[in-house]
This record gives structure tokens, sequence and C-alpha cells, in this order.
């Protein structure tokens, strides 16, 4: 069946539980709009809870003497390798501090300093101890029960086990709506001027990532499919410390929070050797770009004999399982006691600094259709990702994106629902995904060449047909290709090494040539092809 069998209606439509998604419902709801939140799986099970380290904000009186704003801001600017929008970064960075308060107000418990105030750490690429955290590493997970239980309290209702499969559109094109399937698999409209996707990443096109399975790229593909553009998206960071469970592991792997390295830890391979000594100033509280290279170029030496990963040594931080729970209790199950051996770590995937093209408030180039979070390119991550900002940009882009429908709603300027055209579940390639994520594990990582891009491509070719998108298996899957093709597409393009895009056989970074973002659409055949350069100063 492939007509919609049930509907329901709403103001805004928002994808995603995240702390964006969220953070978005809420504030839409405070400003008296009907709200729906849709998630694929249960409402904690996205990404959010697992953000370990902290959010990076500077807050007026409880902050590090000579830290500010605009600091913040420099730094961020300096790890997106110039890549960013300043003025984007600015914006966001600046909304830092109200957001963090009302995320408290919604009640949000960060741990408190001995002295007073919030306690801070320090992450790689900071110049001042400015990130915030909960439960110690826990910060993902206490921003995330909290907005739960926000919703739930202000009566914010979320559908589950409900997957956004297309966005509803009029014969002009504008968004008003998403066309879903239930648990079952039966197809629905859901009806709505305003549809904000806040779905999260794509670290499943990798077969080691920090991210859970559901990070599948959705609402990029969902976005390219009604008209929008993406950005950036041949930057995917990979996190420098994940924790190593042996060679060829696969799915989400612990994470091993940068503010380890804040605290003091030091990357060391086999023999003992430090591993960042002399690679960058910062040694091991360099960008994460630079850390994740570092380790993959170091262990190409196979020093001691090992050759996929190094050792984090936090022997020397006291009280290491009250600083680091969940990393403490990882690395237990693993085998490993931090407090009196190093602990082993490797790079994996771990965040998309590019996405679908929209300005700070949400807006992208289609009527109707809002992004905040992951899947968003605001500007403010460039080439690489600032730690810890991540958080930070789903509070403040989730707040404004709220607000900003519901000026669009007051203006008039968004579609009506009955405006729509009929609805169909779509047709699109899907290609065989433990093939896609063997590939671009081995070719699209850190450290990427024509030949091994081209072998991506030729792969995906190969192993990709023609299906209808009536399970959440083959919506997924069919995101995961068409993110994959248009990662490929513009990693092949892009001949210099920038951020967290490595090139083998471009090892420099040229600001000559590419000091500038590459856009990327759907040809009318659905296939992502570059767009002109005349046509990305023009969105959003």
């Amino acid at each position: 069946m492939s007509t919609p069998l049930w509907e329901a209606r709403a103001d805004l439509l928002v994808v995603g539980t995240g702390v964006a998604g969220l953070t978005a419902a809420l504030r839409a709801r405070e400003l008296g709009l009907r709200v729906l939140v849709v998630t694929k799986a249960a409402g904690a099970d996205g990404n959010t809870r697992w953000a370990q380290g902290g959010v990076a904000v500077v807050l007026p009186g409880e902050h590090d003497e000579g830290d500010s704003v605009e600091a913040h801001v420099r730094d961020t600017l300096v790890a997106g390798a110039g890549l960013c929008d300043e003025t984007a970064v600015a914006a966001i960075i600046a909304g830092g501090p109200a957001a963090v308060a009302r995320l408290r107000e919604r009640g949000a418990v960060f741990d408190a300093a001995p002295t007073g105030g919030l306690a801070r750490t320090r992450e790689g690429g900071h110049s001042a101890f400015r990130v915030v955290h909960a439960g110690g590493d826990a910060t993902g997970a206490e921003v995330e029960r909290a907005l739960l239980a926000a919703a739930s309290d202000g009566r914010v209702p979320v559908l589950e086990d409900h997957v956004a499969v297309d966005a509803v559109r009029t014969p002009l094109g504008q968004v008003c709506g998403l066309l879903v399937l239930d648990g079952n698999g039966v197809p629905g409209v859901l009806g709505a001027p305003a549809v904000l996707l806040a779905s999260g990443g794509l670290g499943q096109l990798y077969q080691a990532t920090s991210n859970p399975e559901v990070a599948t790229g959705d609402g990029l593909a969902l976005a390219l499919r009604a008209g929008a553009v993406a950005a950036d998206v041949e930057f995917v960071q990979f996190h420098p410390t994940v924790l190593y469970t042996g060679r060829g592991a696969r799915g989400r792997c612990p994470l091993v929070t940068e503010a380890v390295r804040g605290e003091g830890a030091v990357l060391v391979d086999a023999t003992g050797a430090r591993v960042m000594r002399g690679v960058h100033p910062l040694e091991d509280l360099a960008p994460r770009d630079v850390v994740a290279a570092a380790i993959t170029r170091h262990v190409a030496g196979a020093p001691g004999g090992v050759d996929d990963h190094v050792f984090l040594d936090a022997t020397g931080i006291s009280d290491f399982a009250r600083r680091f729970p969940t990393v403490h209790a990882a690395c237990l199950a693993a085998g490993v006691d931090p407090s009196a051996e190093p602990i082993p770590v490797a790079p994996a995937a771990h965040f998309a600094c590019g996405g679908v093209v929209s300005d700070v408030d949400g807006r992208t180039g289609v009527t109707g259709l809002y992004a905040a979070g992951e899947v968003a390119r605001t500007g403010l991550h460039g080439a690489n990702r600032l730690a810890s900002n991540s958080l930070l940009e789903g509070l403040v882009v989730g707040t404004r994106a709220a607000e900003a429908v519901a000026t669009d709603l007051a203006l008039g300027v968004l579609a009506r629902p009955s405006a729509a055209a009929t609805a169909e579940l779509p047709t699109a390639p899907v290609a065989d995904r433990d093939s896609l994520q063997r590939v671009m594990s081995r070719y699209a990582a850190i450290g990427r060449d024509a030949e091994g891009l081209a072998v991506v491509g030729s792969v995906l070719d190969l192993s990709t047909a023609d299906r209808t998108l009536d399970s959440r298996a083959l919506v997924e899957d069919a995101a995961l290709t068409v993110a994959a093709r248009a990662l490929i597409a513009a990693a092949a393009r892009r001949e210099e090494s920038r951020g967290c895009h490595v090139r083998t056989d471009f090892t420099e970074r040229d600001d000559v040539a590419w000091q500038r973002s590459q856009v990327v659409r759907l040809n009318p055949s659905g296939q992502p092809v570059l767009a002109d350069p005349a046509v990305a100063r023009g969105v959003a």
C-alpha cells in the first residue's frame, strides 16, 4: 500500500527528539503553536543522550579571567579552518548563556564547582575552561532527561515509532507536511505549514561510530528530495578517542570524552611514546581533526606492533571514577581499569559538520522547511566542529527556529496543508548497507584519495537498486545511500586537505582555490550533484 491511510494536523511538525528538536517543540508550545514531535524510535533513543563532554558557553560572572564570548568565537573560527560563517558563529555563541539559563529553568542540573557556580572543564581547541557539564561525563543524558520531562509536563505530544519518509509539498514546492510510516509500516500524512528537521547525523555511514543506530542521515535525504540544498557534507568529524574494543568493531563504540584529555590525560602509543608531542602547539588539546589525523598517521608505522589503535593514559587523574563515571563503566566492561592502565582508543565517525543549508533561525531555501541541530549546516562548524559546540547549537538554533516558525505563521507566508499535492511513498536508490559501510570506512574516512573515492562510487553503483520506501529499514538505507553519494562527490571535488577532510593525494590546505563551501543538490533523476557556485551564493 503506497497511499496514506490516516492523517493528523498541527502547526509545526518536529522530526527528532534530541536537544534541537525538543528545545524547538517546547519553545513553540510556549508561543501557542500546536506541535507534534515525530521520532522513528523511542523518545530517548537519539544521539543527544550520548554526548559526554558538555555545553561550551561563557557564562556571565562564571568564566576564566580573560575569557569572553569573543574568545569563544575566535576558537570556533580557528577550529572551523576557514569555512565558518562568522555572522552565524557570533549569533549562536552569543545566544549560549540565555539558552543554558532556559535549559536550567526546564530542570537540567549541571555539576557545581566547590567554590560556587558551575564546574567547568576545557576540551580540545578551547583556550579556556568554559565547558559546563552534568553527571561528570553524562551531560547529554541529563539534557535529554530534562527536555523529555519538560515536554511531558508541557503536554507536547511525541509520536514514537513513526519514521518520516518524505515531505508533503504543494504544486509550487512549499512544504506543508510529512508522509510517515507507523510502527506497522502503515503510511499516513501529518499536515502542517511548518516542518522542522532535527533528526541528527549520519554516523552509520561507517562501520565504527560513536552514534547510535538511528543516525542514518534521514533528515538530509528528506530535505534534498524536498528541493533543499546541503553544504560541507564532506566534513565528517572523527572523534579521536572511542574505546577500542578489538579489530573490526562495528556499530556504536563507547566514547571517551575529550574532557579526559582536558583534565590531563595524554595519548601514547604501544611503546609509551607521546603521540601529539611536536604535532601541534596544544598537543593533546589540539582540535579534533588534528588529533584524529595524527593518530591515523602514527599507527601507520605500527609502533610496538600495534597498527590500529593507541592509548589514552589517564592514570594521573585522581578520582577518575567520580569525574568520568560513564567512561569508567565502559572501560571496566571492556576489562580496562583506567586508574591503573592506559585506555585503548581509536578514532571513529562522530559528527557531521555539514548538512541541510539553513540560517541561524532554522530557515532553509524551501518555504515551510526548517532545520536545526546536527542535520543542519548553519555555518557554525565549518570544516571541523569545536568540542561541545553541538549541544550549544541545538539549544540556540532550536529556540530560534521555533520563533521563526511563529513569525512566519503570523505573516502568512507558509502554505496551508489543504494545498498539498497527492502524497505517495517515493522510490529511491538503496544500496546494501554492509557494503556501503565497509567501503566508506575503507576509502572515505580519515585519509581519502581520488582512486579510493572512485571505488566507493563504483561499489555503490553495483549494490544499488531502486526500491519503494515502504519500511523503516528501506528509508534508512536510502538515506545512507544518498548521503554517501553526496559525501564522495564533494570529497572528490575538494582537492585539498582542510579540517576533517584529509586527502592523501592533496595534503595541503589551499585557501586560494578552496576556502569556500560546496553545495549539493539532487538532479532530476535523484542523484546528488554539486551545484554551481553561483547557486551557493543564493541559498539561505
